[in-house]
């Protein structure tokens, strides 16, 4: 499913009607180019999770963790992790813990993954206006599957 938004306040709106359907131990993995809108998402899912802390790319510390909502939310920006070195970190712990984990750049730790997981791929069109951008949701088994289709159709 593809769903094109033409500003951040459309795309924090997806974050948070997909928020509603989150569960502890959901995995979401957001790949395309730099200023694609992956964070501005994780802020939609941030608030819709109940969460006050303003949210931010965690490009440097690699994970933030947001623990004052409904459930944790666990950021992650692999992109530094392009060495491989992300089975260093534990995320398997998060990813199988008591919160969400949103992984940013998660080319870099396909491997670390969960089986089930929903991806999305923001894609960039400026030609069509700086904001605009196109989001491709791959939702990887039946959970993922039942939540795309509930929450988009919501919208």
């Amino acid at each position: 499913m593809k769903l094109e938004v033409n500003n951040s306040k459309e795309t924090i709106g997806i974050g948070k009607s997909i928020a509603k359907y989150l569960k502890p131990g959901d995995v979401i993995v957001l790949d395309g180019d730099l200023g694609a809108g992956k964070t501005t998402f994780t802020k939609g899912i941030a608030k819709g999770l109940g969460i006050k802390r303003y949210v931010v790319s965690p490009t440097f510390t690699i994970i933030k963790e947001y623990k004052d909502g409904r459930i944790p939310l666990y950021h992650m920006d692999a992109y530094r992790l392009d060495d491989g070195s992300g089975a260093d970190l534990g995320l398997d712990e998060y990813f199988d813990g008591d919160g969400v984990s949103v992984v940013e750049w998660s080319r870099y730790v396909k491997s670390e993954l969960p089986a089930q997981h929903l991806q999305i791929i923001f894609k960039r069109d400026d030609l069509k206006g700086e904001n605009y951008r196109t989001l491709e949701f791959n939702p990887v088994g039946d959970h993922f599957k039942k939540m795309i289709s509930e929450s988009l159709n919501q919208k």
